[in-house]
Order: C-alpha cells, then sequence, then structure tokens
C-alpha cells in the first residue's frame, strides 16, 4: 500500500444543518465549499468533510467502548495533526469553552506510540477525535 496519503472523503449526518455549518467553519475553521440546503462540503486539514441533514431518531443511543479508562464514543471522526497544530487547537477549543467528552491528555507517554488525543462533540452530537503523535511513523506501531 502506498504511503502517500491521500484526501479523505466522509460523510456525517447531522439534524441541524446551520448549527453543524457554523460549527464546522467558525469553531473548527474549516473552509467551507459546495452546498445545497441538505449537505455542506468542508476542508478539514486537506480532506473532504460532508455533513448530511438526518433526522434524529429518538431510539439511537450513543454508545462507548473503554479504552485506558476513557469511555470512547463509537463511531468518531477526526484528523491526525503536527504536534503543535494539536496543541494549537486544544487551547482554542479551551478558550472557546467547547465541551470536551475526553479532555486533552497524552497515552503512552514516553513508550512507542506516543499520542496526544481529546473527544468533543459538534452541536449534533457527531463526536471527534482529534490527535497528534510525538513520531508520525509510529501511527501503526503495536
Amino acid at each position: 500500500m502506498s504511503s502517500t496519503i491521500s484526501p479523505f472523503h466522509v460523510a456525517i449526518p447531522v439534524d441541524d444543518v446551520q448549527k453543524a455549518r457554523v460549527f464546522y467553519r467558525d469553531v473548527l475553521l474549516c473552509e467551507e465549499g459546495r452546498s445545497a440546503d441538505k449537505w455542506v462540503d468542508f476542508n478539514m486539514y486537506g480532506h473532504q468533510f460532508v455533513i448530511h441533514y438526518k433526522p434524529k431518531n429518538p431510539s439511537e443511543t450513543n454508545h462507548h467502548n473503554d479504552v485506558d479508562g476513557h469511555a470512547v464514543p463509537v463511531p468518531h471522526y477526526g484528523v491526525v495533526l503536527p504536534w503543535s497544530d494539536w496543541e494549537a487547537l486544544a487551547d482554542r477549543l479551551k478558550g472557546l469553552n467547547i465541551e470536551f467528552v475526553i479532555e486533552p491528555y497524552i497515552r503512552f507517554k514516553g513508550e512507542v506510540g506516543e499520542q496526544a488525543t481529546m473527544f468533543f462533540l459538534d452541536p449534533c452530537g457527531n463526536a471527534l477525535e482529534f490527535k497528534a503523535f510525538k513520531d508520525t511513523s509510529q501511527i501503526f506501531a503495536k
């Protein structure tokens, strides 16, 4: 498999396109691309991230898996950032008083695969994880 990273495309459901649009554009600073009444394309760190309208289903519940003593929401989406960009984003989100599902912290400190991670929700309840690796060559290290 090629080691060149190609832009990824992901489309997620939102029950309020306008609230989600403001969050991704104004909080995460994603550049807005094409749009229609029920969807909006964003440039999320070079990846095509799309919000699509889907009515909320009251019977759907959030699922979590235990990882390192944290309740990790499933599903979740996000980007692996350079370490300094991750730190800047964490500081920016804290400054905006974004409520974290899992506060920014460092996993595997001093070990292979050392990484920074944080989880938070968009206004429609979609879980996002942004992370960074001390050494990006260890993203898939065991």
